[in-house]
Order: structure tokens, then C-alpha cells, then sequence
């Protein structure tokens, strides 16, 4: 691995909401980016080579649920295991926690997000009718649960 997967930092900002940019038709800004950093509420993770942010995930939790916001990673470093990476390490820490569960949604038509999520143990579990904006599709809804 040539690589390292860290907590998010606010130097890591700029990065992940230019990622954001190029993988997301609706992206988040940097202040909404900013309020899912680390604390007692939320893990956020990016996977850097030296200064260079490849990918990131985000994971918002309330009791024992855990709800993740976002995974992204650059379009020239995909189908390197750092999309699967990302999740493994979110769900080590989700399992610190105690979550009973890891849920989120994907685009419909975005199989290859859908495959890695099954792989790693995801299982698909209903859906929600034009959730996502430009363009307009649903999104499958997908949880792991982790007891």
C-alpha cells in the first residue's frame, strides 16, 4: 500500500472538496465538508500519498447508528482498493463504537459503487424514489450491520 488512510484534517479540506467536484453532480461545499470532521459525532478518513488526498469517507453516528455521507476517490486512482480500504477502516471503527449498523445510499445506475459496497459486506435494503438531483434517479439504500 503506498498510501496511508488518516483521520481528515482541515489541511485536507481544499483537496477532498475539489475531489467532491470532479465525482459529484451536486457536491458539498467546503464548509459543509468542514462541519463532518472529526469529533464525537463524526469520523471522517481520507487515503493521502504524501500531500495528495485520494479518496475520502465520511461517517455521521447518533446512538448506535451510523450513517455514511459520502465515499469518494479520485477518478485516476479508482479500482486500486482504496475505496474498499476506506470502508474496511471505517468499519473497524464503527465496530470501536458499538454501531449496530453502517448504512448509506448509492446511485441506482452506479454498479461499480454498488459491487464494492456488497463485497464488503453491505446488503441492499429498499430504495429512495428521485433522491438524487442531475441528474434525477433513485438511490439504493444499502446497510451492514454489524450486530
Amino acid at each position: 500500500m503506498d498510501y496511508a488512510i488518516l483521520d481528515a484534517a482541515a489541511r485536507h479540506l481544499p483537496q477532498v472538496e475539489r475531489l467532491e467536484q470532479r465525482c459529484f453532480s451536486v457536491p458539498w461545499t467546503e464548509a459543509q465538508l468542514r462541519a463532518q470532521l472529526p469529533d464525537d459525532r463524526h469520523v471522517f478518513l481520507v487515503a493521502e500519498r504524501g500531500d495528495e488526498v485520494l479518496g475520502y469517507v465520511g461517517l455521521m453516528h447518533v446512538l448506535d447508528e451510523g450513517y455514511i455521507s459520502n465515499v469518494a476517490v479520485s477518478p485516476d486512482c479508482r479500482r486500486q482498493g482504496i475505496g474498499a480500504a476506506l470502508i474496511a477502516e471505517l468499519t473497524r471503527r464503527a465496530g470501536r463504537l458499538e454501531l449496530a449498523f453502517l448504512t448509506l445510499e448509492a446511485r441506482a445506475s452506479n454498479a461499480p459503487a454498488i459491487r464494492l459496497y456488497e463485497k464488503m459486506g453491505f446488503r441492499q435494503v429498499g430504495r429512495r424514489k428521485r433522491y438524487y438531483q442531475r441528474p434525477e434517479e433513485d438511490a439504493v439504500l444499502m446497510t451492514l450491520f454489524l450486530r
